[in-house]
């Protein structure tokens, strides 16, 4: 039975909402594409749990995209999500990276941009400096910065299992930043293993024995990725013909691999020649 789920909840005595996510099958499944270093399997996994976190804080359908750019030797760690709970993604990096490298060793002058696109509505993108020592104190400036809200944010991952926490003070007219002190000293006594290890049920009891919690349904956390053949196509047209026949006259096809999974899509000069002339044909109609 798989461990991957997202769990909301909420406490009945103080205007503060809580999310626990745990992830094993999906995190595998992205640090299963590449040989990450050890680092960036850990940050993959933070990153991940983040992201999770972020995205059962949505109140529309839609995409979001978790990422960190820098000048460092990590140029790139991202996580794509969407309000089904389907993630995936991807980190690039150049050298030989130390276990124990900081977030501004890995990422130089680095920041997080995360990227919300409703299917209905316009895109809003929010942008932090990476300036604190971890992924979960940065994402915290982010809230403070956009919503204004209290919030922590609790990460982990071990590169087997990856879990978060995630407390926010619900808005309201009279907001009692007590209750969510209270809260977050408890929280904050999480231990890695346990939450690692343990049933969400007891992680929770744990942490919360004496406070009154409403625990709703979870929902599946999964990898899955959106690429095709058909948009790997489409991808293929913005290259010249000229240049995708020289291929084929070198290789006998033309083959192009999606970075998130790590399918490869091949094309002969039969597909080929296909797939330019319906190009121009749509050009003519058009």
């Amino acid at each position: 039975m798989s461990i991957d789920k997202l769990h909301r909840y909420l406490f009945e005595n103080a205007d503060v909402r809580g999310e626990l996510v745990q992830l094993e099958e999906s995190y595998q499944h992205i640090l299963s594409t590449h040989e990450y270093p050890k680092v960036l399997q850990l940050l993959l996994g933070e990153l991940m749990a983040a992201s999770s976190l972020l995205t059962a804080t949505l109140k529309f359908k839609g995409d979001i995209a978790v990422q960190i750019q820098g000048d460092g030797p990590v140029s790139l760690a991202v996580i794509n999500g969407n309000d089904q709970q389907q993630l995936r993604g991807i980190a690039r990096w150049q050298g030989d990276l130390a276990d124990s490298a900081s977030l501004q060793t890995l990422f130089g002058k680095g920041y997080i941009v995360i990227t919300l696109t409703p299917e209905d509505g316009e895109r809003y993108q929010g942008v932090v400096a990476l300036e604190k020592p971890t992924l979960a104190a940065c994402i915290e400036d982010y809230f403070m910065q956009s919503e204004q809200l209290p919030t922590s944010l609790y990460l982990f991952a071990d590169g087997k299992r990856a879990g978060g926490m995630f407390l926010q003070v619900l808005p309201s007219e009279k907001m009692h930043t007590e209750d969510f002190d209270h809260l977050n000293q408890l929280t904050a006594t999480l231990k890695q293993e346990e939450i690692l290890s343990l049933d969400s049920t007891d992680v929770l009891h744990r942490l919360y024995h004496q406070e009154e919690v409403r625990l709703f349904d979870a929902d599946d956390v999964t990898f899955k990725c959106s690429c095709s053949k058909e948009r790997t196509a489409k991808a293929l047209l913005t290259i010249s013909k000229a240049e995708v026949d020289s291929v084929i006259a070198e290789h006998g096809m033309v083959e192009m691999g999606c970075e998130y999974c790590n399918t490869h899509y091949r094309f002969d000069s039969i597909d080929v020649e296909a797939l330019f002339k319906g190009a121009q044909v749509n050009e003519t109609v058009q």
